[in-house]
Parts: structure tokens; C-alpha cells; sequence
């Protein structure tokens, strides 16, 4: 199956896949300085939790690269690279991916600082993260086709394809390994809006892959629930909490009540990088994006003059409506504080 590479490194350059104009076209942008990438991170030039904790990595090496001299002690690498660090780690706030790449990079720091080869290690450290998402999210998606019955519908949400990752995907990669199963016989994708993620990403994905996929809109999923009997939905997560709660693109709090209500089951697909065992569901920071997103559409007003707009990024499930969080290290069933946190124990571990 072809994954579209979201991100790419070479001769010490950044590239970008465009993620605003697809499917219409596919354009790489080039970023050689870390406060551009901070902005692609926050304009949503490559989104999705793994993709903007890879991302964060080699942000952070070209800062190192831009160095016109090679600082002295770990006190002196840390102040010369602090204000791409802090734009970087500005960028968006949920995604707890880009906290955790960035704290790799601090340790590297920390153990190459003094007289070491710091730009050497965290070039090798976020080539490393890259390789690394792309072979966590296969084992992912194996994990989780294992839950997914035969002749079975999905149903979908966002993108956690290939394009929010290293590649391959989270939830998209549950549901290409199933597909290779012979388990899944279509695919449907909400559209997820104001970005259209689902729409202009999903559906692009899974028609590059030849899945069989139908775009809805999102009133229409209770409806589609009913009438097609799913037998998952399946998303990822920008961040878990250590109570089982999931943050992901807004809308997906909806989708497991619904779900509940019709016997679907929901699974969230995500690395253990986007686990944070320090917090609750409830205390996740939830980005607020800006009104015009929603008041405009294609740059014409489409709202009112000064309406009120409320334009949450993300919304938190509550764990008792999530069936089982598929990882790189297995399935938690039924997740709790308690079944988290020793999965998250045995993970670091193995």
C-alpha cells in the first residue's frame, strides 16, 4: 500500500507536504530555520500528534544547524537554542508529541553539551523518532486489526493516516492492516470540520490505498450508525491522559456517545509517546483556533459581523465510552487509570 510522506528530511533541509491544499495538489515546502517550522506546525502545514513531534525533532536540529558557533557547556547549547525551543514548543498546545520530542532533544543536550557532537546527535535522534513513528504504527495497526471482525464497516474521524504520522498511520494504519486482513469492506469518513480533514485527507489516503471509502458529513453519523452498523470507530488521539481519557479532533466526544447509543464500539489508536501519565482528561489544554476558520470559508465571510464563535481544536472522550486504546505495546481493554498506567509500566520495560 502507498502512504504519502508527510515529512521529509535531506542535506539538512526540511520538507513539508502541504496539508492546506490537498488533494488539490501536492507541494512540498522547504524550511532551513526553526521559527518557520514553528509556524507550519501552528498554520497546520503538517498537523497530527506524531507528525508534529517529528517535526519539533529536526526544528530543533536546524536550529543547531543555524549556530555560527559551537557553544561551550550544556548552559551555553541551552541558551542559544531556548528561543527556537520555546517557539517550537508554542506551536499548538495539545498535541503532547511535541512535548515529548522536545524533551528528547534536552536530553541529548544534556549528554552531548559539553564537548560533544550535539548537532550530530540530534540529527541521529529525530531521523531516529521518524523511523521509529513509522514502525510503531505498523505494530499498531496490527494490534488493532486483530479487534476489527470480518466483512466489517469502520467508521472514522480526522485523518490519523500516514499524513499525521511518520507514516503509515494510527487509526488509518488499524484500518490498512485490517483491509490487508481482508476484515474491512468500507470505510466511513467524517468529514471533520472547519478543516476538512476527513474529506481532503482521509478520503484522499484511503483512495490512494484503494480502500472503499464514503465521505459523510458529521450530522449525518448517528444516521449512518443506525443504518450501517459500523462495527468500530476508530480514531487517534493527540493525547491520552493517565485515567484513559482521550483528547482528539473535536467532534470525537460526539461519535462515542452516539456509538454507545447504537452498540458501536470505539477504539483509539496512538503511540505511547502521546500518553501523559502527569494528567487527567479534564486538565488536557484544549486549543482554541481562531473564529475566522468558521466564520469564513475560501476567504468570504460567511457568518455574521462580531458573532460569537467558539472553535475548539479538540474535545476530551471520557474513557468509560472508549472500548480499547490500541498501542505499539498491545490493546487496553475497557481502559482505566489503573490498566493505563501498567501498560504504560510494562512499556517502558520492554
Amino acid at each position: 500500500m502507498t502512504s504519502p510522506s508527510a515529512i521529509k528530511w535531506s542535506a539538512q533541509q526540511l520538507q513539508l507536504l502541504d496539508q492546506r491544499i490537498l488533494p488539490a495538489r501536492i507541494e512540498y515546502l522547504s524550511y532551513s530555520e526553526p521559527f518557520a517550522v514553528a509556524e507550519a506546525i501552528r498554520n497546520m502545514v503538517v498537523r497530527g500528534a506524531p507528525a508534529i513531534g517529528i517535526t519539533a525533532a529536526y526544528g530543533m536540529v536546524l536550529a543547531a544547524q543555524q549556530l555560527t558557533s559551537t557553544p561551550a557547556s550544556v548552559a551555553a547549547w541551552c541558551q542559544a537554542l531556548s528561543a527556537a525551543r520555546s517557539a517550537l514548543a508554542n506551536s499548538r498546545p495539545t498535541a503532547v508529541n511535541l512535548f515529548w520530542a522536545l524533551e528528547r532533544c534536552d536530553r541529548v543536550i544534556e549528554e552531548q553539551g559539553n564537548g560533544g557532537n550535539v548537532l550530530g546527535a540530534l540529527t541521529a535522534l529525530a531521523e531516529n523518532i521518524h523511523a521509529e513513528d513509522i514502525k510503531l504504527n505498523q505494530r499498531i495497526g496490527d494490534f488493532g486489526a486483530s479487534l476489527i471482525p470480518a466483512n466489517s464497516v469502520v467508521y472514522t474521524h480526522c485523518n490519523a493516516g500516514a499524513l499525521a504520522t511518520g507514516g503509515y498511520g494510527t487509526a488509518l494504519g488499524v484500518i490498512r492492516s485490517a483491509y490487508r486482513d481482508g476484515n474491512i469492506r468500507g470505510v466511513i469518513a467524517g468529514e471533520t470540520r472547519p478543516w476538512l480533514q476527513g474529506a481532503r485527507l482521509t478520503s484522499w489516503e484511503l483512495i490512494q490505498d484503494g480502500i472503499p471509502v464514503t465521505l459523510a458529513i458529521e450530522g449525518a453519523a448517528a444516521h449512518l450508525m443506525r443504518e450501517q452498523k459500523p462495527s468500530w470507530i476508530i480514531v487517534g488521539a493527540d493525547r491520552v491522559a493517565a485515567n484513559g481519557d482521550a483528547a482528539n479532533k473535536i467532534g470525537t466526544y460526539n461519535l462515542a456517545i452516539i456509538a454507545k447509543y447504537h452498540g458501536v464500539k470505539v477504539m483509539v489508536a496512538a503511540p505511547t509517546s502521546t500518553f501523559d501519565a502527569n494528567i487527567d482528561g479534564e486538565k488536557i489544554p484544549i486549543e482554541q483556533r481562531p473564529g475566522e476558520e468558521i466564520s469564513h470559508s475560501f476567504g468570504q465571510r460567511i457568518a455574521p459581523e462580531n458573532i460569537n464563535i467558539a472553535n475548539p481544536a479538540f474535545d476530551v472522550t471520557p474513557a468509560a465510552l472508549i472500548d480499547a486504546i490500541v498501542t505499539e505495546h498491545g490493546i487496553i481493554h475497557a481502559p482505566n487509570r489503573d490498566k493505563v498506567l501498567a501498560h504504560l509500566r510494562a512499556a517502558a520495560d520492554s
